[in-house]
């Protein structure tokens, strides 16, 4: 993955389209590719038929796994590329954004990855639960259904032409208020402070500031507030 990013295609339909993708990442440069479980198995010569000659070799060398968790395990950074799952408040990009943040992560070493999703139905929500960030094409949202292979191929232009990076857009939703994450804080630190976490004394007061940073940089929603408040209150209830 040295020096560019992995395009994992998740549950792939048709030879035709993963061969399409190959071709597409070729045409720019890209030949690190993954798939996930494919639906008509793996070596497919209508794959192989519709890469056109030289793109078979990132098929040659695309990694066949049965479940997505395996096939970004290595990964630092995830993508996913999906018109749905905002109710998971993860950070928005375009594509133009999102690979200019890949450049700019692959650069200093990061490992990124991008997920497509089957033909006929994209990414499923679970899928996206474990990306970092999400993919927005700006397309006709009375059609905003595209190709696997067109995906690919806009992804992997937008990689290869450059650009700088903009900044990426969190997307609205039921994100906790600054005062309940603040709350948040003040229960794990009130609870840590007592189970003598914050040892030596000399470092509590980085270890209690490295926290609240945590805490705010997480983004959390106000029912992922709620659920880590019951995880401490159980965790207590157990201990005791």
């Amino acid at each position: 993955m040295t020096g560019q990013p992995v395009f994992i295609l998740v549950r792939p339909q048709m030879g035709e389209n993963i061969g399409a993708a190959a071709r597409a990442m070729l045409n720019f440069g890209l030949d690190r590719l993954r798939l996930v479980d494919p639906r008509d198995g793996w070596p497919n010569p209508r794959a192989v038929a519709m890469a056109s000659g030289a793109a078979s070799q990132v098929l040659d060398h695309a990694g066949v796994f049965t479940d997505l968790a395996a096939a970004m395990a290595d990964c630092d950074y995830v993508f996913a590329t999906t018109a749905r799952g905002r109710e998971l408040a993860k950070p928005v990009f375009t594509p133009e954004a999102a690979m200019a943040h890949a450049r700019a992560l692959v650069a200093h070493g990061a490992r990124v990855a991008v997920l497509f999703g089957a033909e006929r139905a994209g990414l499923a929500n679970e899928d996206v639960a474990r990306a970092s960030a999400i993919i927005t094409i700006p397309v006709n949202p009375a059609f905003f259904s595209l190709n696997l292979g067109q995906a690919v191929l806009l992804m992997a232009y937008e990689w290869a032409r450059g650009g700088a990076m903009p900044e990426a857009v969190q997307p609205p939703g039921d994100l906790a208020s600054a005062e309940a994450v603040a709350r948040l804080g003040d229960h794990y630190e009130a609870e840590l402070e007592a189970a003598g976490f914050f040892f030596p004394p000399v470092k509590a007061a980085r270890m209690k500031l490295n926290l609240r940073n945590m805490w705010a940089r997480l983004r959390l929603t106000q029912a992922e507030v709620q659920s880590l408040h019951g995880m401490l209150r159980q965790l207590l209830r157990r201990g005791g």
